[in-house]
């Protein structure tokens, strides 16, 4: 994610986004992350894209897995690493390509930043990073085209149906997917998917 008008957003919101939103809002995500985690080895190594605050990342460590974090976000990473410790890669989506040897990649609303006629390629690149039949958890909003919310945040937008083209043919097999409603940051009640996949 490069949007300038994003980053903006999530440096302005970085402290109150953790303590408030991140902390009390992911409740919902249970069977998501254990549908994701059934697909680790024990001791595997993953990658939380898109981290933001770090405390996916920090319970993905809690677990017993070797838990990466990457944002684009420098204030997001700082958050992070104050109150986890956890040393976040700050780099965007295109510099996943340099990346290898997970065994589980968390996109947990993340990658809804980026331009569609990106996706194809980020989700190829998150297939490169991964081992053979390694696990991906991609949570995504459903809706239509591209747009800016109330706080001038850039979001793609997909059907499921496309999203699961998408994934498919970048060579995952999905194993589960989950439909909910959610409040995000711009406080709107949103419907999302969340696909669980392996490749």
């Amino acid at each position: 994610m490069s949007d300038t008008e994003t980053l903006k957003v999530y440096a302005e919101a970085a402290g109150r986004y953790a303590a408030g939103f991140a902390r009390t809002k992911d409740t919902d995500q249970e069977a998501d992350y254990s549908a994701f985690k059934a697909l680790l080895p024990d001791g595997g190594r993953v990658l939380d894209l898109g981290c933001g605050p770090g405390h996916w990342t920090a319970r993905l460590r809690g677990d017993g897995l070797l838990a990466d974090g990457m944002d684009a976000s420098p204030e997001m990473a700082a958050y992070a690493q104050s109150t986890y410790g956890i040393d976040v890669q700050v780099s965007d989506f295109h510099e996943l390509s340099a990346m290898a040897g997970y065994d589980g990649i968390w996109a947990n609303f993340s990658l809804l930043h980026a331009p569609k006629i990106e996706m194809p390629d980020h989700l190829e690149h998150v297939r490169q990073a991964l081992n053979p039949k390694g696990a991906l958890s991609l949570g995504m909003k459903l809706g239509v085209g591209e747009s800016r919310d109330s706080l001038n945040r850039f979001y793609a937008y997909y059907s499921e149906d496309e999203l699961l083209a998408l994934v498919e043919a970048a060579g995952f097999r999905v194993v589960k997917t989950r439909r909910g409603n959610g409040e995000g940051l711009a406080g709107q009640d949103e419907t999302f998917v969340v696909v669980t996949a392996h490749a």
